[in-house]
């Protein structure tokens, strides 16, 4: 793979314990600057990573022409301006999850992105797992039986309610945060979209959802359930099964760069699936600069919208205190 140069927008934590020291260890990526609204904040923040370029503001940076790809981690509300900026500025981006605040905003994201000729990525690093794509394998395939359950957590306590994640205005709350994990991964092992969602949630006092459970109805008899939160201890796993046999995957989202498995059980005994660790975020951030020298990536952008327009319509029955709210 020939080398792709990579500006970092924003000095957030994401960049610094995850993104960058992938990037750091793929071959193909050079890591040049990062940019931050406070210029010695970026001067600190290069130093300590080794990153050769540091800018005071984010425009510097995408004006940068030895830069050809960006990474996005700023607040949810700034990803589409900075996304149509970088597309614009000719960079190919590489965007934080939830990729925009709406579908509306996904398709002008999308739309700008291809206008100018550049990839766009929304950094759903999960599903590059080999073991996300060993049991999405499993499911499709049919050796777990007809699927009607699929279950997923992702929780964390969060208390701090100057923290980004609790203000409204930047698009924060659990199913924003966390929740669109599930929502994908749901999504994702049934195969195709739910016809009717329902939610509720527990708000805070700042406006956002502090936790919420959620059910999405697949049709042919498949329904997902999750729940999210910033009110509980760190929890993440997914059950799904089905007819034959059911599978169990913890740390589901985040498994870390140790081994992971997946547990089968059928008929009461248990089979273990070993995968070797691995760095899912170099596998997204590898993923991404194929596309960029012409592979198709694994995954579409437009799964995006869908992923939105499920979110926004949980947000709807949530608000309207757990109400069906159709999609189909």
């Amino acid at each position: 793979m020939d080398k792709t140069t990579w500006g970092i927008v924003s000095t957030a934590n994401i960049g610094r314990r995850a993104m960058i020291p992938a990037l750091k260890e793929s071959e193909g990526a050079e890591v040049l600057a990062v940019a931050s609204r406070e210029l010695n904040k970026a001067r600190s923040f290069a130093d300590e990573l080794n990153i050769p370029k540091a800018y005071g503001d984010y425009q510097s940076l995408l004006d940068d022409p030895e830069i050809q790809a960006v990474y996005i981690p700023l607040p949810n509300h700034l990803h589409k301006e900075w996304t149509i900026r970088a597309a614009e500025a000719g960079k190919h981006v590489l965007c934080e999850k939830p990729l925009a605040l709406n579908p509306a905003e996904c398709r002008e994201m999308i739309d700008a992105a291809q206008a100018n000729g550049v990839q766009l990525m929304e950094s759903f690093m999960y599903r590059y797992h080999p073991r996300i794509r060993a049991a999405r394998e499993m499911v499709h395939s049919g050796s777990l039986g007809q699927v009607h359950t699929i279950e997923s957590a992702f929780t964390f306590r969060l208390d701090y309610l100057d923290d980004i994640r609790y203000k409204p205005e930047m698009g924060g709350g659990a199913l924003m945060d966390v929740g669109c994990y599930c929502v994908n991964l749901s999504r994702l092992m049934a195969g195709r979209e739910p016809e009717v969602v329902q939610a509720r949630a527990v708000w805070a006092s700042t406006g956002v959802d502090s936790a919420l459970t959620a059910i999405l109805d697949f049709g042919q008899g498949l329904l997902a359930h999750f729940d999210c939160g910033f009110n509980q201890s760190k929890r993440q796993r997914s059950i799904i099964a089905g007819l034959q046999s059911f599978i169990v995957l913890r740390d589901v989202f985040l498994p870390g760069t140790e081994k992971s498995n997946i547990l089968e059980v059928k008929n009461g005994e248990t089979h273990k699936e070993k995968f070797k660790g691995i760095d899912e975020y170099q596998l997204i951030a590898e993923d991404f600069m194929r596309s960029i020298h012409g592979e198709a990536p694994l995954y579409p952008i437009e799964d995006s919208i869908h992923n939105m327009r499920t979110i926004q319509a949980l947000l709807r029955s949530a608000r309207n205190n757990g109400q069906p709210v159709e999609l189909l």
